[in-house]
């Protein structure tokens, strides 16, 4: 799963401490994974999970159960996942052995009957848990607004992509006292992705220039849309300052993403990768395939970035402190 480290302006762990949280989190899922794993082929979940279903609230539990029903292709996770614990970590980059500061504990509310459904459960859940993570600190939180938790793409990109990704989205920077609200910015041990979502309804089609604005169809329908070059132009520009300061150097790559919509761009655009539905399970497909452990560049990068977005937080509860405490 990419990491999810800045949400939004949502206050996140991973500002507190970036070296840390990676590799506590890539050991957390992989633990907690191979205990549940090892209960449910021992037969040993059942009653843990007839112990569960009594402490859920019947509506929670419909809900939960009708997510993996219903849930995309696209958002399933692949057989061929690997969900061994992988050398994601460079040497030079190494850290002890430590505590987690926010347990995470799976909870099987229904019975899965083979080993993949399982695994959809359990990587909903710790979806949840990034979100958290994304969101809160030991002493500070934030309000996660509940679209997110509905939201397919950040789904997409937390639960398809390797452990070793950094996922930026939506961040805002504070920049010369003013919020700058980007879009989505991946970074991977080698590279930084830039991306702008042209979200869609099925076979909505985006026809492109180098003019300010685009046209969208929708069935009969047209509409004029921002370019999302200037988006993706901007994005890069802020990055490259960011970068130049900092003495990073990471190339980056500008994409314009349409997972279920078509784009029409005549000629080609400068320097910038166009993939809509035609393109998207290849172009996905190919980003997956990282086999750089996480890099000093990489956290570098990623923390010069941090080191700038805008928080919105309030203090945590005693109680709740205390508790995850």
């Amino acid at each position: 799963m990419a990491q999810l480290v800045k949400l939004q302006d949502y206050i996140s762990r991973y500002q507190i401490d970036l070296k840390r949280y990676p590799t506590q989190f890539v050991r957390l899922k992989k633990q907690q994974w191979e205990r549940t794993k090892d209960e449910w082929e021992n037969g040993t979940l059942d009653s843990k999970w007839m112990q569960m279903e009594e402490e859920v609230e019947e509506p929670e539990k419909k809900s939960f159960f009708s997510k993996f029903l219903n849930r995309n292709k696209e958002e399933s996770v692949s057989e061929e996942q690997d969900w061994q614990e992988t050398e994601l970590l460079a040497e030079e980059d190494a850290i002890p052995e430590e505590t987690t500061t926010l347990h995470f504990e799976p909870n099987i509310v229904y019975k899965p009957q083979s080993k993949e459904e399982l695994k959809r459960m359990y990587m909903d859940q710790l979806f949840h848990f990034q979100l958290k993570w994304a969101s809160s600190t030991l002493r500070e939180k934030s309000y996660v607004d509940p679209k997110y938790m509905r939201d397919t793409l950040l789904r997409l990109f937390t639960q398809g992509l390797p452990d070793n990704y950094f996922l930026f989205y939506y961040p805002i920077l504070k920049l010369k006292k003013a919020p700058i609200e980007l879009d989505i910015i991946l970074v991977l041990p080698t590279e930084i992705i830039c991306i702008v979502a042209l979200e869609a309804e099925k076979l909505d089609a985006f026809i492109g220039n180098s003019e300010r604005f685009w046209l969208r169809k929708s069935g009969k329908q047209e509409m004029k849309i921002l370019s999302p070059i200037i988006s993706l132009n901007r994005m890069e520009s802020i990055v490259t300052q960011i970068f130049h300061k900092e003495g990073i150097e990471l190339p980056i790559r500008k994409v314009v993403l349409s997972r279920n919509g078509y784009i029409d761009y005549p000629g080609s655009a400068y320097n910038v990768q166009l993939v809509d539905a035609r393109k998207f399970p290849e172009w996905f497909a190919a980003i997956k395939t990282s086999p750089s452990p996480m890099k000093h560049m990489q956290f570098k990068a990623a923390q010069s970035i941090l080191d700038l977005v805008q928080t919105t937080s309030y203090s945590r509860a005693g109680w709740e402190v205390d508790s995850e405490d």
